[in-house]
């Protein structure tokens, strides 16, 4: 490299080693491109936590050379991290394409807040920064206005699909393969490809098949059909939508990202019969044969329609014994338990139940399978390769695919989130990696819940906590009445009086002891802390969080 050369730095926030968090950073001299600010959503161990997003420590170092964050299409997990970003550094300027562009306006609306430099692209735009012009190539997934992008820098071109599938007959629009052709006779230095089914042989099936699956479903049954599938889905919605109509039926939508996804589609065009949709007190002239529910909850997700109807508590919909679920989509990685809750929930009121693993056209991923990321890497003929989008796994098997099609394996970065790759006029080549992690969002609360937090409430789920309450007069140090001690999640006081008698006993020991040598808050709790966990631990086998609460009270 020439002294006075200047590299192009790439790297991800997010997105790699997981399905989800995407966050994806192009870097040259003063100027910074942003792809995707996505969000994770959690799995069961980590209790209480709405979604993990990215370390952005990196950005806001870096603030002032941040250009623009550019989206490739409007699901969570490319856009779903924008407000909390937002919170935290000034983005100059957000390109995303109409759907995307549409979904972040509803999420600042509903978090009451407000940017003013939100600009749509299309297929045939071109942002030409300092050092770095950026263009698009339409693809096709299972969200309309699907883009893959494309960065011309001063070390050459680099690609990132986004997520992607190629399917001949789709729903919407047909993926630019032509321009995917000419971008790799122009040359790609680095490809940066989705990985999600890079474990899956074969070709993804068509959109079209799910709609002819549907509408066999449809066309034998006389019974209400609920159907739930990712609101975000807009073709398969609108395929639903088609089958409804085709068959005689009118529509109910449950589920607040549903009607989101409804009013974008219908705002756009994507859905053109409006008087297809009827409110849940207009059915009750209709029969059975005539309704559909179109609903969220098809992950399981305890608080989406699905679930509230599965649990006989949702306040419209009750279940009844001839109604047929139809779960149009497949189960995200962490979700199984969840779903397979709600599934028993529904055969235990007497409903048929149709899944994916049943009738395996019902649902088809949006993400491309082995011989479509073979056709991708066929087509672009990078230089270099760096798989994205997906757990180690898959990363490693999507580099394995394209060693079968030819890039060396020494061009080919299986990396994770924070390793920074550097292009030079030669080539590309390992750099010194940035910080990178995850940050957790409880409720409003970002980035102040650690592991030493999630550790205490996996402990408090398992074992409880138990607090005592200790009255001492701090001028005789003096316990003046017996500790007082509640639980919850650890037994039952009514139930087990002899043994929160010994806690109590115990308690006026540690305190009386302590005292006598050093009074002060912190000294005391801990001693009470460090001592009743074992005594309580060889009493009942369990660990409960223990809170000491000391009272002052002078006499």
């Amino acid at each position: 490299m020439k002294n006075n050369e200047t590299v192009t730095t790439v790297f991800a926030l997010g997105g790699l080693g997981e399905v989800g968090k995407n966050m994806y950073v192009v870097e040259h001299d003063d100027e910074i491109i942003i792809i995707d600010a996505g969000v994770l959503f959690p799995e069961n161990d980590l209790l209480g936590i709405d979604y993990v997003i990215q370390d952005i420590t990196y950005l806001k170092q870096k603030a002032n050379n941040i250009k623009a964050l550019f989206i490739t299409h409007g699901h969570e997990d490319h856009i779903g991290g924008i407000t909390f970003l937002l919170q935290n550094i000034d983005i100059p300027v957000i390109y995303a394409p109409q759907i995307a562009n549409d979904l972040i306006i509803k999420k600042l609306t509903d978090r009451n807040m407000t940017y003013k430099n939100l600009k749509i692209y299309d297929a045939n735009s071109v942002f030409k920064f300092k050092y770095i012009t950026v263009d698009f190539v339409r693809t096709t997934h299972s969200i309309p206005d699907s883009f893959g992008i494309i960065l011309r820098t001063p070390n050459g071109n680099i690609f990132t699909t986004g997520d992607f599938k190629f399917d001949l007959t789709p729903i919407g629009p047909i993926a630019d393969i032509h321009k995917m052709a000419k971008l790799g006779d122009e040359g790609i230095k680095l490809l940066m490809s989705d990985s999600t089914n890079a474990l899956t042989p074969g070709s993804s099936k068509s959109e079209s098949i799910v709609d002819e699956a549907l509408g066999e479903v449809f066309a034998r049954q006389n019974a209400r059909i609920i159907i739930a599938t990712f609101a975000s889905n807009i073709y398969r919605i609108k395929h639903i939508i088609e089958t409804c109509r085709k068959n005689n039926r009118k529509i109910i939508t449950f589920g607040r990202s549903m009607e989101n996804a409804k009013e974008i589609a219908l705002k756009n065009n994507l859905i053109e019969d409006k008087s297809i949709f009827i409110e849940h007190n207009e059915s009750k002239d209709l029969k059975k044969n005539e309704i559909c529910i179109l609903c969220t909850g098809s992950q399981g997700e305890p608080l989406a329609a699905l679930s509230r109807i599965a649990d006989g508590n949702h306040r419209q919909i009750v279940l009844l014994p001839d109604d047929i679920v139809v779960f149009s989509s497949s189960p995200i990685p962490g979700n199984k338990a969840s779903i397979n809750r709600i599934i028993n929930k529904l055969y235990l009121k007497g409903v048929k139940v149709y899944t994916n693993t049943e009738l395996s056209d019902i649902h088809t991923s949006g993400h491309a399978n082995q011989e479509e990321l073979k056709w991708m890497l066929r087509m672009v003929k990078p230089q270099y390769f760096m798989p994205v989008h997906g757990e180690y796994r898959m990363l490693k098997h999507h580099a394995d695919l394209a060693i079968d099609c030819d890039i060396p394996k020494e061009n080919i970065f299986i990396c994770t989130n924070g390793d920074v790759l550097e292009l030079t006029k030669e080539g590309v080549r390992l750099g010194k990696k940035v910080q990178a992690g995850d940050i957790y969002v409880d409720g409003s609360r970002i980035g102040d819940i650690g592991s030493v937090v999630i550790k205490d409430r996996k402990l408090m789920s398992q074992d409880g906590i138990l607090v005592a309450f200790i009255n001492i007069n701090p001028l005789t140090r003096e316990i003046l009445i017996k500790p007082n001690i509640t639980t919850r999640g650890f037994v039952l006081i009514n139930e087990n009086i002899e043994l929160i008698q010994k806690i109590e006993d115990k308690v006026t020991s540690i305190v009386n002891t302590t005292i006598k040598t050093s009074y002060n808050y912190l000294d005391l709790k801990n001693q009470i802390i460090l001592e009743l966990n074992l005594f309580i631990k060889n009493l009942t086998g369990r660990r409960p969080i223990i809170l000491p609460v000391i009272m002052e009270v002078k006499k």
